[in-house]
């Protein structure tokens, strides 16, 4: 409990928390009030801003805003959890824990869940302030928000943020491995970023085989049938996993990347 709460009081001083909340919550906010802004006008087109719309109509909104705090936060999570490992290495922190006696491993994964709490709160945040803007969007598209308040929906949000939870843990922890494997902040976040965008360009050719790797199944744990899509409704959907199944998909990714950032860790020359 010392090491975890040791761990949130360096997280909370630390400037990558802030810039990158800042910097989800920001795009965040510019996509939304931009579509707001637009959407009324592209409608008159063929392929209208439909799906445009669905972005800033409630209750279908909710679910469409965690997707996009998904599939946008994931990047920015596997980023913070990259940044947060690899400073361990890089300011010899970690070797400093080992030299008071601390077990490598137990480090390693008490840092991760102090970062893992974090990103909860910085997804209710996001998810907080997200509902406010689509409000102001909804307002700018001339949407009405009476959707806002169903009961049937709202009762799901509670599981619907502990799945988003999990995914974004998911991304972090994969950020979190390959910056204690490489022991570098910038390596960690160069590498991770690589294999995001990699894994985006793969689904063009290997739609069946993509969607279980770990930003795609992420994407899935909360998808519904009325999820918005990039393709406007003019081409075909990539293949996805139904969300029970992407949740366990993401919990293996989860989990074996913790298994191997402690096994890592346990093995690793961090000594001199």
């Amino acid at each position: 409990m010392r090491l975890f709460v040791a761990g949130l009081r360096k997280l909370v001083r630390r400037p990558a928390t802030y810039v990158t909340f800042g910097l989800l919550v920001g795009l965040l906010a510019l996509i939304y009030i931009a579509v707001g802004a637009t959407a009324r006008q592209a409608a008159t087109s063929p392929n209208g801003g439909r799906q445009a719309l669905l972005l800033v109509t409630f209750p279908g909104a909710y679910t469409l805003l965690l997707s996009f705090i998904l599939g946008l936060g994931g990047l920015f999570a596997m980023i913070y959890g990259a940044a947060i490992a690899g400073s361990e290495w890089t300011w010899g922190t970690l070797k400093a824990a080992v030299a008071r006696g601390e077990s490598r491993s137990r480090y390693q994964l008490v840092s991760f869940a102090s970062i893992g709490l974090m990103v909860g709160i910085g997804l209710l945040v996001a998810f907080a302030i997200g509902i406010v803007v689509a409000i102001i969007a909804a307002g700018l598209a001339q949407v009405a928000t009476t959707g806002l308040g169903d009961a049937a929906t709202v009762g799901t949000l509670p599981e619907l943020l502990a799945r988003g939870w999990v995914a974004l843990g998911e991304a972090c922890a994969l950020g979190f491995a390959i910056a204690t494997l490489a022991r570098s902040q910038l390596a960690g976040i160069g590498v991770g970023i690589a294999v995001y965008f990699g894994e985006q360009f793969a689904a063009i050719f290997l739609p069946d085989i993509v969607k279980y790797l770990p930003f795609n199944a992420a994407n899935a744990v909360v998808a519904t049938s009325g999820s918005f899509s990039g393709n406007g409704g003019g081409g075909q959907a990539l293949a996805r996993l139904d969300p029970n199944t992407a949740l366990v998909v993401v919990l293996a990714w989860l989990i074996g990347a913790l298994v191997v950032t402690a096994l890592y860790t346990e093995r690793a020359e961090i000594s001199g």
